[in-house]
């Protein structure tokens, strides 16, 4: 009886190592093509927008203000640019994102801010969807940003990501 469930058990972690071995082919599979055959990002199935190139340099900008920060790098997600730390998302980077006419960032902020921020000057900051829900902070960048500003959001952001070291 003991041999018989020692190889019940056996067959079923084949079974099981087998599944995930395939479950993680697919996924690899899924991230490297979108449906429609695109160039897709990194940690998602989305394909990969590009930036207008008269938004290049603001790009630019946001990039060497966050690539500074101790441990960061860049990576697409959801197929825009995005900066991270310890695999952390805090900061993207959206051109037009669902054609909503605005070059931005999206960042966490601190709780409270949020409100304060946006009702302070909505003209240059939004609540972002998908993760305004979250706090997260939408900056724009295509109204003659602030860049001292701007570079406050994104150091707020990197601590609140990055954690205690």
């Amino acid at each position: 009886m003991a041999a018989k469930k020692a190889g019940a058990g056996a067959k079923v972690k084949a079974s099981a190592k087998a599944n995930a071995s395939a479950k993680a082919k697919a996924k690899a599979k899924a991230k490297a093509t979108s449906a429609k055959g695109k160039k897709t990002g990194a940690w998602s199935s989305h394909p990969i927008m590009p930036t207008a190139p008269e938004n290049e340099p603001l790009l630019a900008k946001l990039r060497a203000i966050a690539l500074r920060m101790a441990g960061t790098d860049e990576a697409i997600n959801h197929g825009r640019p995005c900066f991270r730390v310890r695999e952390k998302t805090f900061v993207m980077f959206l051109d037009n994102h669902h054609r909503d006419g605005r070059v931005a960032i999206w960042c966490k902020a601190p709780p409270g801010a949020q409100s304060m921020i946006v009702e302070g000057d909505p003209t240059r900051f939004f609540v972002p969807p998908y993760v305004g829900a979250k706090g997260w902070i939408g900056a724009r960048l295509d109204r003659k940003p602030d860049w001292a500003a701007i570079e406050a959001l994104v150091a707020e952001s990197y601590a609140m990501t990055a954690g205690p070291r």
